[in-house]
């Protein structure tokens, strides 16, 4: 019960927070003492974590003073914190703040489901080409037997895999060397039980500049879930949380970006989708930088709220053999997906000096293939099968 009612006054103290910094009013009905918060006249110690994840969001709603002071990493950034600091207005080092801040959030949230203190192992890397990355891997968790969280900011001269990639996507690029910037965070969460869902997220942004000086840039990304099983409700929450983050900057783009994501995610060779979709987007580079910059921020801080409460609801859900084996099968769909078609993965192996661990996080700790494996009709792995072959317009929009 304790627990309990902790999450639920963190979940408030998180929205009124929020309301005030959107309003520019002090909320009444809390007050924060130290560590210690005071609501209708009950104390209970609180974890400091809710406050420094809304210092986070209030930062990316806008604010750019503090940007790297703020909120905590989960290691020193690739950029040092002085530069950071002296370039406040610069998108690469804003980004590179955000997607620090959004590892660590998301690291901690699910640190938290952990039933016996599992915590992730923080790996800081460099790249002698320019740039490096901070990888975070939680493995043979209770709940998450495998989950990763990957920051990369990375700059050098572009490859020429990665440009015909890019022009193959309609990109102008002059010809001659073409330095580039990268910055961005990757995670892909696979639980233990079979009853709770995969998630993959990405948000990034790139910059490329040729040689008269002309600078390109963009922002992609996107947030999608994979269940084994089919539970509706969970992907209308997922989605109903996805759409809240995209309509307060403009309404077509969740309709947009999740008929893009069905798209995307799509293994063609086994004429099914990887999941229940979600979003995805690429080459977004309007209307402004400013207005792009708050739209990413914004899905990017959806993820905890559009996962978590699957996690927390079917971490405990009882399970057999036949569903273990099931979840292990869907697993090696992932993998054929994101060895073969993901252009994020093909991206990162064609740059040099690339990372091979950290390019490769992505990959469950195991993974099923067995010959010629149709599920009957009428079971609950059919149910999930006829979802991925057809998808679903979840909110009946």
């Amino acid at each position: 019960m304790l627990f309990k009612f902790l999450r639920t006054s963190g979940r408030l103290i998180s929205r009124q927070l929020h309301t005030a910094n959107g309003t520019g009013k002090k909320s009444s009905m809390i007050r924060i003492i130290g560590t210690t918060v005071c609501i209708g006249g009950t104390t209970v110690a609180f974890a400091y974590h809710w406050l420094q994840r809304n210092e986070a969001h209030m930062a990316a709603a806008g604010s750019v003073s503090k940007i790297a002071t703020i909120s905590r990493y989960m290691a020193e950034p690739i950029t040092s914190r002085k530069v950071l600091d002296a370039n406040k207005n610069d998108m690469k080092c804003r980004m590179e703040d955000l997607v620090m801040r959004i590892q660590y959030d998301f690291c901690r949230s699910l640190e938290a489901e952990e039933n016996f203190g599992k915590k992730f192992l923080v790996d800081r890397w460099e790249r002698k080409e320019g740039g490096g990355g901070i990888t975070c891997v939680l493995q043979d968790g209770d709940v998450f037997e495998k989950a990763g969280v990957n920051i990369s900011v990375v700059h050098g001269n572009l490859p020429k895999g990665a440009i015909q990639q890019m022009r193959s996507r309609g990109k102008q690029l002059a010809e001659g060397d073409l330095p580039f910037f990268a910055v961005g965070v990757s995670a892909v969460i696979h639980p233990r039980n079979p009853m709770v869902p995969t998630i993959h997220f990405n948000y990034r942004y790139f910059e490329v500049t040729d040689s008269t000086g002309q600078k390109q840039w963009w922002f992609g990304g996107g947030t999608d879930l994979t269940p084994y099983y089919l539970n509706e409700n969970d992907a209308k929450h997922f989605h109903r949380t996805l759409k809240e983050a995209c309509d307060p900057h403009d309404p077509t783009y969740y309709p947009r970006f999740k008929e893009w994501c069905d798209k995307y995610f799509f293994i063609p060779h086994r004429n099914e989708c990887r999941g229940v979709g979600g979003i995805f987007f690429d080459d977004l580079d309007g209307p402004d930088a400013e207005r792009a910059f708050d739209f990413v921020s914004s899905c990017a801080h959806s993820v905890v709220p559009s996962y978590l409460p699957l996690v927390r609801q079917h971490k405990n859900a009882a399970y057999g053999d036949r569903h273990r084996q099931w979840q292990l099968l869907r697993r090696g769909r992932y993998v054929e997906f994101n060895l073969i078609y993901d252009r994020g993965t093909k991206f990162g192996l064609y740059t040099p000096g690339a990372r091979y661990e950290s390019i490769l996080m992505s990959l469950p700790l195991n993974a099923k293939w067995e010959y010629m494996n149709i599920p009957e009709q009428g079971t609950e792995e059919a149910a999930i099968i006829d979802v991925l072959k057809t998808p679903k317009n979840w909110l009946n929009l």
